[in-house]
């Protein structure tokens, strides 16, 4: 973990989190724009009552502060990784279900799921930053899902963009933190020590 302590990767690791926190934040304006638009074209209340999506960590933590960088790293990871593969499957029932008759939500749903892509890989940089390596996707993401009803899925769908939504919350939360430099030493504190 030497490399990961010189001036310059402590540079580069303010670099990255700077550049995931303007990252996060624009997935998170198109993800409320989204919320919205699906909200509209799906003919859901923005006061549907939706069980926690299966697959994915919810964004609240009990004990955030006591998290090291390397525990928020992998978690944020988990977590787009798994929004990854809900995304890929909510941009394949909003092709089934309608065709190419509404091309501005799907366009919305692939713009999203490319930044959550980009965010994901975004993150794997930050862990070898750190000499970790990023686990591998293998068992990563939601489970199976059975086959739901078209409600049913309208209903999941909102969910993960409401999720998604505090997922970006909680990223541009742990990425600023891990960029705080460390007390009195002008530099980042290693993400396995950070509090």
């Amino acid at each position: 973990m030497a490399g990961a302590d010189s001036p310059s990767a402590a540079l580069r690791r303010r670099d990255l989190c700077a550049r995931g926190i303007r990252l996060v934040g624009k997935m998170r304006s198109d993800v409320i724009d989204l919320l919205d638009t699906y909200m509209e074209r799906q003919g859901l209340d923005a006061s549907a009552n939706v069980a926690a999506v299966e697959g994915v960590p919810p964004a609240a933590v009990e004990r955030w502060d006591e998290q090291t960088g390397t525990q928020r790293l992998l978690e944020n990871l988990a977590a787009y990784r798994a929004f990854r593969a809900l995304l890929a499957q909510m941009l394949e029932e909003q092709r089934e279900q309608l065709g190419e008759a509404d091309t501005a939500l799907g366009r919305a749903l692939a713009a999203v799921l490319l930044q959550v892509s980009a965010f994901a890989y975004h993150l794997e940089e930050l862990l070898r930053l750190e000499s970790r390596s990023p686990p591998s996707e293998e068992g990563d993401g939601p489970p199976p899902q059975p086959r739901l009803s078209l409600f049913e899925q309208k209903l999941r769908g909102l969910g993960v963009l409401r999720e998604l939504a505090q997922w970006a919350l909680r990223s541009a939360r742990d990425l600023r933190q891990l960029a705080k430099p460390g007390p009195g030493t002008g530099s980042a504190p290693s993400l396995a020590e950070s509090p």
